[in-house]
């Protein structure tokens, strides 16, 4: 043998001999990176191995990455996205992996919205649009969205009792004593306002959304009559490729008890998402205990290339207790107490007992690249049964609709043109009845009433993106709404006899101008109308009075903002300054019985700022600490009344009832790689005006909350999420939904002392 030739031989030895191992040593790993929102490939993402091997995605989105056997995970990066990890032992041989990554709150230029029908993204939306995520309502208990929606400027959600929900958009609280008016509220492509212009929001629990979109001041030009706003629901639903069971529960103070079941099943052609909650309280009141279950449906099925439908479906059993208002001298000394007296909550069984159900189909149909149609039809059923302390109210309301919008893209010559049209139709059919009530029980019957709500909407919008980056929005709509009341019987002689008003048809323009200055800052301004038909509460009182005489509210709004983000994408900003002029204004006062009555008072003017901010200090899924954020958000209302006479009194210039002059929201986001994450919320309120003539006054607060969690994988099926929080923290003594212009003084609904709760989510993958 040549001596010269063995060392080749051996080390070819060797290597024959290690191969094996090498081989057995490595695997692949493939898979691809979608956006979560619009289910787009993502390009040009960062995949690395714990082990130090690293790709990046392709155009499709597609990866392929060999890595050492020792590798624990592979973390999936890319610039304004949240960070993924996925541990090599949850992968499965010759199965594609599939990621979806979810945006930065700062990286508004992929925040997909779909207010005002455009589908941009939020740098080029030209509007005030607040964005309240899944991670936004988990920095919470979930036992109710109010604290949620805080968090955005420009919004106030109160709750005058346990579920009683009051929502404010600059100002709209004016008119709505109790229950949602003047905001206009869908879920998903389906209205879920009424036609009688009531919006039941607290029939749907706050685990039922996915993402919540408020659009604030008139956008009747798309989604019809209303001077408050609009709020864009999404449910939950599956996505592609998800096969997850999920349940939850959590205990607090006061009697709290909830639990959640859920199951989701993706595919690529279709998706099922079930979701069942539960949610029982005590009270921190006397009489103020509620005990609420929801069913929740969704479906997604993609028949062909061109056609995706959805349905959904959402059954409610609600019933919840009413304390009553206070005044100020029985809230000093003891807030728990409930309304006394011989018409007090608890001898007469003030409460609330709904039941409804809600169905939804929705159809988009894509006839070529530039042509598209969504049509939804939905029909719900509700039944009340409402014993108050003066009276007592059973109800039934049966309705149907449709909605159906055409989308068309095209080129003017060089400009990019989509233009927008399309209609809607609500058809509402309600038997009303009250009672005199008796200890909690039906006495002598009041008032039978049958009522035919009707309302109607025909809309066009059209988006020109303009050269230097402007982008114009022009849009028209058509609203009428019209009632029919036939009195059955009214105690002790009166009817039948048939009422009969019709709020004409009323043209909502919009014009809005967007420019991008850079890539990561626009300028945006706007002047829209706005038209506010009465509720049908507003017009048929429970007392069973006919308010004949009240008007439509009519305004216009001007508003200027500028969004983005700098200092390398680590804050975000979104400032809005505004001024609305409401003719016909729409205000509320108790009258002797507690009953609210409804009356035009003029107009208001209505001036104000909207700012959030956010700066992210540390975003590394590779650290210690993994992310670590601070964020505000401002609001300031100058809102006064305009030519408000009252009897003798001139209260022109008096600030607008239930409306903060400043409120601020701050918090701090800390997670860490471990999984163990904190987040800290303070809200601040400015003092409230109970009264029109600004007599009596709410006092300011500052309440503070705080949620420590871990999150953590257990083997390659489970994930559990144990967490413990508290609620008003200062242990704030403060009202929160006051009753304005009450009669007798009792304008105070306390909240709750400070209040601990804890749970645990745990979710199994199949």
């Amino acid at each position: 043998m040549n001596p010269t030739l063995l060392p080749l031989r051996l080390c070819f030895l060797t290597i024959l001999l290690l191969l094996p191992l090498l081989s057995y040593a490595q695997q692949q790993v493939t898979g691809q990176v979608l956006r979560a929102q619009t289910r787009q490939p993502l390009e040009g993402v960062t995949i690395t191995a714990s082990s130090g091997e690293q790709t990046l995605t392709n155009a499709s989105g597609r990866f392929d990455l060999t890595v050492e056997d020792q590798a624990a995970f592979i973390l999936i990066s890319h610039i304004g996205y949240k960070p993924d990890t996925v541990l090599m032992q949850h992968l499965q041989p010759g199965i594609a992996l599939q990621v979806y990554l979810q945006p930065l709150a700062a990286n508004l230029s992929e925040v997909v919205v779909t207010g005002y029908e455009s589908n941009r993204p939020l740098l080029e939306t030209a509007g005030a649009i607040s964005i309240i995520d899944r991670e936004v309502i988990e920095r919470f208990d979930e036992s109710s969205l109010v604290r949620a929606v805080n968090t955005v400027p420009g919004v106030r959600m109160e709750e005058r009792a346990t579920a009683s929900y009051r929502l404010s958009i600059r100002g709209s609280s004016l008119r709505s004593p109790y229950g949602i008016r003047n905001v206009k509220i869908y879920l998903g492509e389906i209205p879920f306002t009424e036609s009688n212009g009531i919006t039941n929001l607290n029939l749907l629990d706050a685990a039922n959304f996915n993402s919540v979109e408020i659009l604030k001041g008139p956008t009747g030009s798309i989604y019809g009559a209303g001077t408050g706003g609009t709020v864009l629901l999404e449910p939950r639903r599956a996505a592609s490729g998800e096969r997850v069971l999920q349940v939850g529960t959590t205990f607090g103070s006061f009697g709290l008890k909830r639990y959640t079941a859920s199951a989701s099943v993706g595919g690529e052609k279709q998706s099922l998402y079930l979701q069942y909650t539960r949610q029982r309280l005590d009270g921190y009141r006397e009489q103020s205990g509620m005990d609420r279950q929801t069913l929740l449906l969704t479906s997604i099925f993609n028949p062909s290339g061109k056609s995706t439908i959805q349905a959904n479906l959402v059954y409610s059993d609600l019933f919840y207790q009413l304390p009553g208002g206070l005044t100020r001298e029985q809230y000093e000394q003891n807030p728990r107490q409930a309304r006394g007296g011989t018409f007090g909550s608890v001898a007469q069984n003030a409460s609330m007992n709904q039941q409804g159900i809600n169905l939804g189909l929705s159809q988009e149909y894509r006839f070529s690249d530039n042509w598209k149609n969504t049509t939804a039809l939905y029909g719900l059923f509700r039944y009340r049964d409402h014993p108050f302390n003066t009276d007592y109210e059973r109800n039934t309301n049966q309705e149907y609709g449709a909605r159906s919008r055409f989308l068309y893209t095209t080129n003017l010559g060089d400009i990019g043109t989509t233009i927008t049209f399309g209609g809607e139709y609500q058809r509402g059919f309600e038997a009303a009845r009250t009672y005199d009530n008796n200890r909690g029980r039906t006495d002598s019957l009041r008032t039978d009433d049958e009522v035919l709500a009707k309302t109607g909407l025909l809309f066009t919008q059209a988006e020109f993106e303009l050269p230097s980056n402007w982008i114009a929005t022009a849009a028209l709509s058509l609203n009428d709404t019209r009632y029919e009341i036939t009195r059955l019987h009214q105690a002790p002689d009166g009817g039948p006899y048939q009422y009969t008003r019709d709020f004409s048809a009323v043209l909502s323009p919009r014009v809005a101008l967007l420019k991008r200055l850079t890539d990561q800052v626009s300028l945006h301004g706007s002047v829209s109308a706005g038209f506010s038909p009465p509720s049908e509460e507003e017009l048929l009182t429970s007392d069973g009075a006919l308010n004949q005489d009240l008007e439509a509210e009519k305004g216009i709004n001007y508003e200027a903002g500028i969004r983005g983000y700098t200092l390398g994408r680590k804050l975000s900003f979104d400032v809005v300054a505004f001024h609305f002029r409401l003719r016909e204004t729409i205000a509320s006062r108790q009258d002797l019985s507690s009953i609210a009555v409804f009356r035009n008072v003029g107009a208001t003017s209505q001036s104000g700022l909207e700012a959030a901010l956010g700066y992210t200090l540390l975003e590394d899924a590779t650290q210690l600490v993994s992310l670590l954020k601070v964020w505000s958000s401002y609001t300031y209302s100058h809102f006064r009344f305009r030519d408000y006479q009252k009897d003798e009194a001139d209260l022109s210039g008096n600030q607008l009832t239930g409306v903060a002059p400043h409120t601020l929201t701050a918090g701090l986001d800390l997670a860490t790689r471990f999984g163990l994450y904190l987040y800290l919320t303070a809200n601040y309120v400015d003092e409230i005006p109970l009264t029109d003539e600004n007599t009596v006054y709410a006092d300011a607060y500052v309440v503070a909350g705080a949620r420590l969690g871990l999150k953590r994988e257990l083997g390659r099926h489970f994930a559990l999420d144990v967490f413990a929080g508290a609620e008003n923290l200062t242990d704030q003594k403060y009202s929160l939904g006051n009753d304005l212009n009450a009669f007798g003084g009792r304008y105070f609904q306390p909240a709750s002392p400070r209040n601990y709760y804890g749970g645990l989510s745990l979710s199994y993958r199949l």
